[in-house]
């Protein structure tokens, strides 16, 4: 199996909407980094896997949708939690609408909100 990972950064606000969240309920702001791995069990005829040029410019506008912005305020987030689970579900979903190479069978979102925390969202596309 092939795989292919790119990474970007950002930071971003966000607050839980969870019953009794403490602090967390407070908006703040994380230095979010998001690492993308693409996996398959062939390469195309030019030898890649995916399109880093594609993979490249889906962290692009992802970084550009979410730098600066408040997570709760975006229609993606309306009625869930913003958690860091939810967000690399969401960041999975636009990311297998961006990034379409047959080659890709399969794709795996990493959020890191700090240093110690992350979550990840993986499933074959």
């Amino acid at each position: 199996m092939y795989s292919t990972t790119v990474l970007t950064d950002f930071v971003a606000q966000h607050y839980l909407t969870v019953p009794d969240p403490g602090p967390e309920g407070e908006p703040h702001s994380h230095h979010y980094e998001v690492e993308l791995r693409f996996r398959g069990p062939e390469l195309n005829e030019y030898d890649y896997l995916v399109d880093i040029d594609d993979a490249e410019a889906a962290l692009s506008s992802l970084s550009s949708r979410y730098r600066d912005s408040l997570l709760n305020d975006l229609p993606e987030f309306e009625t869930y939690n913003p958690s860091v689970e939810r967000f690399a579900r969401v960041i999975f979903e636009r990311v297998t609408e961006a990034v379409t190479d047959d080659t890709v069978t399969e794709l795996a979102v990493t959020v890191w909100e700090d240093d110690e925390a992350a979550a990840s969202y993986d499933a074959a596309v």
